[in-house]
């Protein structure tokens, strides 16, 4: 369904275009070889090229430029086998050299698609329009001192990626996907680890409203540096609405950099919106072209691994799974890895049951990682195949899991100890049954004139009696047949 915004004259619609930084992952900086490790000491992390020293020459990261390539092919986008970097010159006091090594006219990576999954199982193709390499600036710090603005350099040169989409968004959930989905194949591809609360992956939302019906594209405003895909959305709902308002009331809207602060949910003014010319982009005269080898562009694209779209196809082929199941499990390289795992020769969807069930949810309550699981996915494919043969019954299994989670102990060992096989002999069942039917005739005759509801109370009794241990589908057929005939 199209998201549609009601104003007093009608209806609008959204246009929303993203430039999405995503820190490389790389230990040294984009044009020296100073560490990037996240949250060291202020300005531990500074070469004399970072801190803008006079003659200082810049020396391009090649595995940076490697993990461009690498980026844009995973987006389907076009390599440019010649780039140039330029100089972005404004004046801030975190921008040591007065300028900012980026690239304009010429960037390293061009149009590219990324698709994104719609909550209706539909799928919608988001065009990306550039990728391209620059270096980050350092860090203003204004709680530190009452009157004083302090600055951390150890960013100052952090290689970040710039990936600019076309303004094919049309909701603030779609903004949201769109991000979701960038992130996932970065991680795919180890080329940003996608921690927005560390500040690798951060972004601008350029936001412009127009009657709904309309082609034209309005006015933008861009939100600047917003580190949470919940952020993104928010300002980009109030945005929106702030321009139908000025529409409405006659006015126009400016072009614009606007922050967004997430405490009142509002956007506020920052500066009126540079142009190009603003910022005199020229080629930076200290570094050449940059021209890639069509050998190593080959090498990384031979080299890629299966991403989030070919994982999800496959799982939904040779698992059998829901697309939404298949969505779920491939969000991050190492939850699709895993349930792999777990569901190799085994019942694929019950695989895929307990690790998006039980094994998500104890992830949650234990706060570990899927890489330092408290389950083991040997351990958990065990206990599939437990179930599968009936040794378990899906309540028994239950327990097992809880004590896996609290031992460490593999299923077999803890149904030996504890003595939680399910109960598949008949007799024993019967008996069981007998016991419950003899100290309950009225509700047997009940039973028999009719009140079918009653089984369900039968059952309940007969598993209380067994500890939980009778096979299901045998007690309910059993009980069946000794009460109905």
């Amino acid at each position: 369904m199209a998201y549609t915004l009601q104003g007093e004259t009608g209806d609008w619609e959204v246009v929303i275009g993203l430039e999405v930084h995503a820190q490389v992952t790389s230990s040294a900086k984009l044009f020296s070889g100073a560490a990037t490790e996240f949250g060291a000491d202020p300005n531990t992390q500074v070469s004399f090229v970072d801190a803008g020293m006079p003659g200082m020459l810049p020396v391009i990261n090649r595995y940076c430029v490697e993990q461009a390539v690498r980026t844009g092919l995973g987006l389907a986008a076009q390599i440019n086998m010649t780039s140039v970097f330029a100089r972005k010159n404004y004046f801030y006091a975190d921008l040591p050299q007065g300028y900012q090594i980026s690239q304009y006219e010429l960037p390293i990576v061009g149009n590219g698609t990324l698709i994104i999954d719609m909550p209706d199982g539909t799928s919608k193709h988001i065009g990306i329009e550039r990728l391209h390499l620059e270096q980050d600036a350092g860090k203003s710090l204004h709680d530190q001192h009452p009157s004083k603005s302090y600055i951390d350099l150890n960013r100052s040169g952090v290689a970040l990626m710039e990936i600019v989409s076309k303004p094919d968004l049309r909701s603030p959930e779609e903004a949201g996907l769109y991000i979701a989905k960038l992130r996932s194949i970065l991680r795919y591809l180890g080329t940003c680890d996608g921690n927005m609360q560390e500040g690798s992956l951060r972004c601008d939302a350029n936001v412009s409203v127009r009657p709904k019906g309309s082609t034209e594209l309005r006015t933008r405003c861009e939100i600047k540096n917003v580190n949470s895909i919940r952020f993104v959305q928010q300002a980009i709902e109030y945005e929106a609405r702030r321009h139908i308002e000025v529409y409405e009331q006659g006015g126009t809207i400016d072009q614009e950099t606007r922050l967004f602060d997430s405490g009142k949910g509002v956007t506020r003014s920052m500066r009126s919106k540079e142009h190009a010319h603003d910022y005199r982009y020229f080629p930076d005269p200290d570094l050449l072209p940059l021209v890639l080898d069509p050998a190593m562009v080959e090498t990384i694209k031979a080299g890629l691994p299966e991403l989030p779209d070919a994982k999800k196809e496959r799982f939904i082929r040779d698992y059998g799974l829901s697309a939404y199941d298949a969505g779920v499990l491939v969000a991050e390289r190492a939850s699709a890895d895993f349930f792999e795992s777990v569901a190799k020769g085994r019942d694929s969807k019950l695989a895929a049951n307990w690790v998006m069930g039980d094994f998500f949810g104890a992830l949650n309550a234990t706060g570990r990682t899927i890489e330092d699981p408290p389950v083991t996915a040997a351990n958990l494919g065990m206990l599939v195949d437990l179930i599968k043969d009936g040794t378990l019954s899906g309540r028994l299994a239950k327990d097992v899991f809880a004590l896996m989670l609290e031992t460490g102990k593999d299923p077999a060992t803890l149904i030996e100890e504890k003595g939680l096989k399910q109960v598949t002999d008949t007799g024993a069942i019967e008996a069981a049954i007998d016991a419950v039917m003899a100290a309950n005739p009225d509700k047997v005759a009940e039973i028999k004139a009719g009140k079918d509801k009653l089984m369900g109370w039968f059952v309940g009794q007969v598993m209380k009696a067994t500890q939980g241990k009778a096979n299901p589908a045998m007690l309910n057929e059993l009980l069946a047949k000794k009460i109905k005939g």
